[in-house]
């Protein structure tokens, strides 16, 4: 992957390229941000900048032998490690098939996607013990092509304890010309001795002018469109990809939270558990996009609202629905729903129990929605 291919990002895209242009690359670098801020195309990309043999002061040519290699996922010293089903694969190794075709396909994606890909049963992967064995043994290898060896760990914060605690001694020392490069969403879960043995990379929001214009570039579609839409996703190209894309999630999430509101509005607790055990049967990250999505209908609703629905941004189905329950959100109690659903969010990636975050989260909407 080129730096042209990734969305906005300038001023980082220059900091990496002056790391390699003046030799002064860091040997683990650890990459946060959200995924859809292009924290994995940026990686790759930067290795692309590292490995090309005819590099220019702006990007990798794209054409020499090293940069196809990258671009096909097959060069020799770039190696992977990312989250896998344990039941399925205890290392990388056994999704790599599956780990090519989601970067070929779209290098942006999160980890409910990489799920979605993996595992029909959307179990939690994790980057287990075996793998950290796995990345000491192929590091510990020469470099097949005299140059750098790279590792780049995708999810590292789905290390668990024993993982990270193996490969803190060759994150600080590692061998001659490597370079591990971690992608995280979140530094919150990693072990403070890896966080101390890397460089922090920080990949902001992409900027609402770049990802404007990139949609008009790519989506054919006009500058007021294409600047609702950036404006919609804050910075984020996978909030992009479901904004414009994923119509069966996102009816999905839309008759979850219709079914919600209208279970609250009629003090129903027997149709509040059943909501509430029909959630908690879904995988937690698509349990945290409904959570975004609620987020997000509040938003419409305020602004449906404040606005004169000027500013309102939803599918027709969606239009429909707030009709009738914009009414319902109001400056008294919008802070305390963003608030609970923000909050459940942050406990639902804490493993908080499911059952019991929904159903409180029924009662407070029941109590919001007739206190407005």
């Amino acid at each position: 992957m080129q730096f042209s291919s990734v969305i906005g990002q300038k001023s980082l895209k220059e900091h990496l390229i002056d790391e390699v242009r003046n030799d002064k690359i860091s040997h683990a670098q650890l990459f946060i941000g959200k995924p859809g801020y292009g924290v994995l195309p940026l990686a790759l990309a930067f290795v692309q900048y590292l490995f090309c043999e005819n590099k220019s002061e702006s990007d990798s040519c794209g054409v020499c032998p090293a940069c196809k290699k990258v671009k096909q996922l097959q060069h020799p010293d770039l190696h992977f490690s990312f989250p896998t089903v344990q039941a399925i694969s205890k290392t990388s190794n056994g999704n790599l098939k599956e780990w090519r075709e989601q970067l070929i396909e779209q290098p942006y994606f999160d980890l409910n996607d990489w799920i979605h890909k993996t595992d029909v049963r959307e179990r939690k992967p994790i980057i287990g013990v075996q793998e950290s064995e796995e990345i000491i043994k192929k590091l510990s290898l020469r470099s097949y092509e005299g140059g750098y060896k790279v590792m780049i760990i995708w999810m590292a914060e789905e290390m668990n304890t024993f993982c990270a605690n193996k490969l803190l001694k060759i994150i600080e020392e590692p061998p001659k010309n490597t370079l591990f490069i971690l992608c995280v969403d979140s530094q919150e879960s990693m072990l403070a001795t890896i966080i101390s043995r890397c460089q922090l990379v920080k990949v902001p929001r992409v900027s609402l002018d770049e990802m404007s214009m990139h949609l008009r570039e790519t989506k054919q579609i006009n500058l007021n469109q294409a600047d609702s839409v950036a404006a919609r996703v804050d910075g984020d190209f996978l909030e992009v990809i479901e904004f414009l894309g994923d119509h069966i999630e996102q009816d999905a999430n839309r008759e979850q939270f219709i079914q919600l509101m209208r279970v609250c509005y009629k003090k129903n607790v027997l149709d509040m558990m059943v909501w509430s055990e029909d959630i908690a049967k879904s995988s937690r990250e698509q349990q945290k996009i409904f959570l975004k999505y609620a987020l997000h209908m509040f938003r419409q609703s305020m602004l449906r609202n404040y606005t004169e629905d000027a500013l309102t941004k939803v599918s027709d189905e969606e239009n429909a629905f707030l009709d009738k329950f914009s009414r319902f959100i109001s400056g008294n109690n919008v802070f305390d729903f963003m608030k609970t659903f923000n909050e459940a969010h942050y406990h639902i990636e804490r493993n908080a129990n499911p059952k019991i975050l929904f159903m409180n989260l029924c009662f407070n909407v029941m109590r919001y929605i007739h206190g407005a």
